[in-house]
């Protein structure tokens, strides 16, 4: 807030003084004399709203679209094109040696523009050969580009996954190695979904933030808030793959659609779902297990049972035995988009 007053300030007084000059030309122009009423005062009053109003979008603006832009480029991409930069700037600065002697302004207008030329040719080069670097200088290696599994990689978090609250307990454990990462437009819908006028939008929300403050007290956690934005008009599930994809990162997250969209374009998902659908007990048909039946099954004379990690197991005929444990055999599994069923029935005897 202090530094948009600042700003605001500094255009009203900078565009107050422009329009005092600009009335004096004008009126000079007009009368051969340099005075300032009427046009110096016109064009000061004009100038100082003006300067006040332009002066964030002629600074802020442009500066936080400028950071955003270079926090996408990839660390190794960043550094070999400012190598490149250097190396062109280097080669200009010796072929313009010989250039200074020219007559006139060609001696300073043609060395400018091979001191131009020479290095977009470079940046661009550097940039488009930043994997060839890498081999030369490994220094120029970036966590973004070191294997998944490592330690120093990086793991874009999405809303979805921050409010079902399970990174939290699977961090801890030590199975997810890496650096997470939060981008601050997930913070801002994090932020939008916890003053929600719905009841339980906000407390999602709320469960979200609070998710976020035991990930940052925890030591054994690392976790980072990237300062970036959305441009204007684009969504935050495309703002976040095309992050994923410039900083070579996967995604974790709960979404099903968003998960299908990163993995068209290439972007590795770490889906929770699929996770905990990976680690739920492996029973196959013939094999016996205790349940404890607690409810109807939608079949007439259908009980249903839950191990410990949430699997349902269907019993055919179970419904007398409801609310009691009882010894079934697994008769088929069956693997669904929403997770795995177990149908069995009593044992006999």
């Amino acid at each position: 807030m202090f530094a948009h007053l600042t700003l605001r300030v500094m255009g009203a007084g900078g565009f107050g003084v422009l329009g005092w000059r600009l009335g004096g030309i004008v009126s000079k122009m007009s009368s051969d004399e340099e005075r300032f009423l009427p046009w110096g005062l016109a064009l000061t009053l004009a100038g100082v709203p003006v300067g006040a109003f332009l002066a964030p979008y002629l600074t802020i603006k442009p500066w936080r679209k400028s950071t955003d832009y270079i926090n996408s480029i990839p660390a190794p991409t960043l550094a070999a094109g400012t190598l490149g930069l250097l190396v062109g700037l280097i080669i200009a600065s010796l072929i313009s040696i010989p250039l200074f002697t020219l007559d006139g302004w060609l001696g300073w207008a043609v060395p400018v523009i091979v001191s131009l030329s020479m290095g977009i040719a470079g940046l661009w080069v550097g940039a488009h050969r930043a994997r060839d670097l890498q081999a030369i200088f490994p220094a120029l290696q970036s966590n973004s580009e070191v294997p998944r599994t490592s330690r120093n990689g990086n793991i874009l978090v999405d809303t979805s996954a921050i409010i079902d609250g399970r990174i939290a307990d699977l961090s801890i454990t030590g199975f997810l190695e890496g650096s997470f990462v939060v981008p601050r437009f997930i913070l801002d819908e994090l932020r939008h979904i916890a003053d929600s006028n719905d009841p339980l939008r906000r407390a999602r929300g709320r469960r979200g933030l609070e998710v976020l403050g035991r990930l940052r007290k925890d030591d054994t956690v690392s976790m980072e808030v990237l300062d970036v934005g959305v441009p204007e008009g684009e969504e935050v599930d495309s703002r976040l793959v095309s992050l994923a994809r410039s900083m070579k990162s996967p995604i974790l997250t709960t979404d099903y659609n968003l998960n299908r969209v990163a993995e068209l374009q290439g972007v590795q998902v770490l889906n929770v779902n699929e996770l905990a659908n990976a680690l739920k007990s492996i029973v196959l048909p013939g094999e016996e297990i205790r349940v404890n039946i607690v409810q109807e099954g939608k079949e007439a004379g259908q009980g249903v049972a839950y191990l410990d990690d949430g699997t349902m197991v269907v019993v055919e005929g179970g419904r007398r035995y409801l609310n009691t444990f009882h010894d079934v055999v697994v008769t088929r599994v069956l693997q669904t988009a929403a997770g795995r069923i177990i149908f069995a029935q009593p044992k006999a005897g």
